[in-house]
């Protein structure tokens, strides 16, 4: 079935349905282009939120993206980012690979459907003119007919006339045969235009028409067949980023999984943590043996140890810390907080945070000192390569930046002993509050047991004090209990777990430490725990803590 054969005769109702169809077109990319319009849209307003939500630079979110829940969140915001991308790269194949396809597309039906209606026309034009023509030679043979059969009807009556005389007969006659004769000429040309009209009439209507109406057929199918194809195309451009928008939502899972609570809190201690000791009981003052001036203080303000948490904020001592202070719109010079002098040997941190520091500023140090050595290596090859091919080079053009690169690897050994010596100070600072800890246990026992015999010593305090009274405190167990570990944990050899070598001498004066020579190869008994020392034995059986930046790790599998 085509439409030449079966709608021949339905011109008006082709015109109207392959117009119809261009306009479905038309239609289509309208939708889609307002499709692509909402997909950009969305995509710009997501990657407005996540911009509106990302922390800026410096800002104490960004701080605080050491946390996993503060992380998994930016990480939410990545993904969100590249969701919208994928939005966006939806919205671009749409445009390209439907709306800019069907529109050209489009284009080409309307020319090719306007040639077809055109050459209709034409055929349609044709057949009008020879049909025009028959009209007149059919009219014409018509009138002329007429003619004739008056002259004839005339020159009969001329002859049955007996007044009529010969001439006028003979006349008569002459006219009724020249009417005659063009009467049968126009009755030939009439026959020769009806029987050409007939073939003029059957080739539009078994030939032109149908080869016409059959090329506007295979031009509307084509149309339909592409809009099928933009039809899946809307979905397939979105199903192949669906994998990446999947990977996406992934992320965001991901993000939420990796969420660990009991890691946030041990990174907000390892941040904050500042060393002290909680501070001590306050004596008592008796007014009535007159007024005791030296008030207790906490347990960090002896033994050489690191100012506490009252010197750091500048508290008055002879009032109790709080740690909770009550907020008050009034200042007054109370509550006005000093805050202390930042320092190079960052003295003014608590212990931990300023070993911390110490030890960054180190690794810090022994990157650039490597860095520096690298370079100095480089240029000492590049002299030699000069020295043995001068028309390479001068290397006398080489001494300054050796010279220079030397003062710096200078400097930075400077430095690196200056900040080894504070670390060393910090750490032994460190140890001293262990080891008062362990005076104050001392004290109270010697105490108890004075008690117990009935003797009238008074007790004795770590601070060399005469305390009022004898109250163990609970806090200084702790210590107890780490010694005892500490103690069980050396009667057992570790077995080590991976060897070092060392890129550097380190002298080992701290306590707790052991020196090495750069090239020792020592046994790794345990890793570095993020406070920059690994726990190392000699071949000796001898144990102690290295600095982990100092040394080259391989660890066993």
């Amino acid at each position: 079935m085509d439409w030449g054969t079966d709608l021949w005769d339905q011109y008006d109702i082709i015109d109207k349905h392959t117009q119809s169809g261009l306009e479905l077109v038309e239609k289509y990319v309208k939708f889609v282009k307002e499709r692509t319009e909402i997909e950009q849209n969305y995509a710009k307003q997501l990657r407005n939120l996540t911009k509106k939500y990302n922390p800026k630079r410096g800002c104490k979110e960004e701080q605080e993206c050491r946390f996993s829940n503060h992380q998994s969140f930016l990480d939410i915001l990545n993904e969100m980012n590249d969701y919208a991308g994928q939005r966006e790269l939806i919205a671009e194949n749409m445009m390209m690979n439907i709306c800019i396809e069907l529109t050209k597309y489009l284009q080409e039906l309307k020319m090719e459907r306007k040639t077809h209606l055109s050459e209709a026309k034409k055929a349609q034009q044709s057949l009008e003119s020879t049909y025009k023509q028959l009209d007149s030679s059919k009219k014409r043979f018509e009138r002329e007919w007429r003619e004739a059969d008056k002259a004839a009807q005339y020159a009969e009556k001329t002859d049955q006339d007996i007044n009529a005389t010969k001439a006028d007969v003979e006349k008569a006659k002459q006219q009724a045969n020249m009417r005659t004769h063009i009467a049968e000429e126009c009755k030939n040309d009439y026959a020769a235009q009806l029987q050409k009209y007939n073939q003029e009439q059957s080739r539009f209507y078994f030939s032109d028409v149908p080869l016409i109406f059959n090329k506007l057929q295979d031009m509307d199918e084509r149309r339909v067949r592409k809009l099928a194809q933009g039809y899946v195309l809307f979905s397939d451009t979105e199903r192949h980023v669906m994998p990446i928008i999947g990977k996406c939502l992934e992320g965001v899972t991901k993000a939420g999984t990796n969420v660990n609570e009991r890691n946030d809190s041990i990174a907000l201690i390892e941040q904050y943590k500042s060393g002290f000791e909680r501070p001590g009981d306050l004596d008592f003052e008796d007014y009535s043996q007159g007024i005791n001036r030296a008030s207790s203080d906490s347990s960090l303000g002896t033994l050489g140890t690191p100012k506490g948490p009252l010197e750091l904020l500048g508290k008055n001592r002879s009032k109790p810390f709080w740690l909770f202070s009550k907020k008050s719109k009034r200042l007054t010079p109370e509550r006005i907080i000093v805050m202390p002098t930042v320092t190079e040997d960052f003295g003014h941190l608590p212990p931990e945070q300023r070993r911390k520091r110490l030890q960054q500023k180190l690794d810090d140090i022994g990157k650039e000192l490597q860095k520096e050595a690298d370079q100095s290596e480089a240029l000492g090859k590049m002299k030699d390569v000069y020295e043995k091919n001068p028309q390479m080079g001068d290397p006398a053009s080489l001494s300054p930046q050796i010279n220079q690169t030397a003062q710096n690897m200078e400097r930075l050994r400077g430095e690196l002993n200056k900040y080894e010596s504070w670390l060393t100070e910090a750490g032994r600072r460190g140890d001293s509050m262990l080891r008062r800890g362990t005076l104050r246990e001392d004290a109270l026992s010697y105490t108890s047991h004075s008690n117990n015999n009935g003797s009238t010593h008074e007790p004795y305090s770590p601070d060399r004090t005469h305390s009022e009274e004898g109250t163990p405190d609970p806090s200084q167990a702790i210590y107890a209990e780490f010694d005892d570990d500490f103690e069980e944990e050396e009667e057992e050899l570790v077995a080590p777990i991976g060897q070092c070598t060392a890129m550097y001498n380190f002298p080992g004066a701290s306590e707790g430490t052991i020196t090495m020579q750069e090239g020792q190869v020592l046994s790794v008994v345990e890793e570095d725990k993020g406070d920059g020392w690994t726990r190392v034995r000699r071949a000796n059986g001898n144990e102690g803590y290295i600095p982990t930046s100092y040394v080259s790790i391989s660890l066993g599998k």
